[in-house]
């Protein structure tokens, strides 16, 4: 059964940079999408960005959009999220998963989750 760990969360000032990985393990993969979304308290878990798994097709939401990459290492079965120029309102539980079914930006569509990192920015 495949499983996702998050690392790289923390708490930084405003315009810091952090950079967040997630790791795949416990099987084979075939993965056709994989996903960074985010949490904050009170909150709905909301898409940040989306990476085809198999070719670097990428998707961000508008408010991540130029200050925010996704990209991976097939050979390591990692998924990385690059954040810069980070702003108060980033400030959530960063969570990567994956879909085997579907390319969607939707938190119904992925079926495998990450336990979660913390993302904190302060000014």
């Amino acid at each position: 059964q495949v499983q996702l760990v998050e690392s790289g969360g923390g708490s930084v000032q405003t315009g810091a940079s952090l950079r967040l990985s997630c790791v795949a393990s416990g099987g084979t993969f075939s993965f056709l999408t994989m996903a960074w979304f985010r949490q904050a308290p009170g909150k709905e878990r909301e898409f940040v960005a989306r990476i085809l798994w198999s070719g670097d097709y990428t998707l961000y939401d508008d408010s991540v959009k130029g200050r925010f990459t996704i990209s991976k290492d097939n050979a390591k079965s990692t998924l990385y999220l690059q954040m810069n120029s980070l702003r108060a309102e980033d400030t959530a539980v960063y969570y990567c998963a994956s879909t085997e079914r579907s390319v969607t930006n939707t938190v119904d569509g992925y079926d495998t989750w990450g336990q979660g990192t913390q993302v904190t920015v302060s000014s």
